[in-house]
C-alpha cells in the first residue's frame, strides 16, 4: 500500500475512518526525513492493515501545530483513534516492525478503560506507548 498525504483538511477523516494508522510529520528540507522516507514506504507493504500517511509539516502548520511537533521526522501512531505513540526520530525498519506489531497486538479494551477511569475522553491524549 502507497503511503497517503495528510492534510490540515483530511486529518480527521483519516483517523476516524481507520482502525490503524501511522503518521510521518516530515518536511522536504529534512535529510533525516528523506532518509527515512523508503523505510516508511516500505513498511507500507509490509503492514496493510496499517494506513500509512505522511504530514509535510511546512505545508500542514496548523495539523504540526496542533500536535506540538517540534522536530522532525515524529512518528505517531493511532489505534481506534487514540494516540499510542508519538516520538521524535526516525526508526531503523526492524524497530518500526516491532511498533506496528504492538500497536496491532495491543488490547485496546484495557486503553480504552484506562482512558475511562482517567476521565480525558479519549481526545488524543497519549495512551501510552505500544
Amino acid at each position: 500500500m502507497a503511503t497517503v498525504e495528510m492534510t490540515d483538511e483530511n486529518f480527521e477523516q483519516i483517523v476516524t475512518g481507520n482502525d490503524k494508522v501511522i503518521i510521518d510529520f516530515w518536511a522536504p528540507w529534512c535529510g533525516p526525513c528523506r532518509q527515512f522516507a523508503p523505510v516508511f514506504e516500505a513498511a507500507s507493504e509490509r503492514h496493510a492493515d496499517f494506513v500509512f500517511a505522511k504530514v509535510n509539516s511546512d505545508e500542514a502548520q496548523e495539523l504540526a501545530g496542533q500536535f506540538g511537533i517540534r522536530s522532525i521526522p515524529t512518528l505517531m501512531v493511532f489505534r481506534e483513534q487514540v494516540i499510542l505513540f508519538s516520538e521524535a526520530g526516525a526508526l531503523p525498519a526492524p524497530q518500526l516492525d516491532e511498533l506496528l506489531q504492538a500497536a496491532r497486538t495491543l488490547d485496546m479494551a484495557e486503553v480504552h478503560r484506562e482512558i475511562a477511569e482517567r476521565g480525558d475522553g479519549g481526545d488524543g491524549t497519549q495512551a501510552g506507548q505500544a
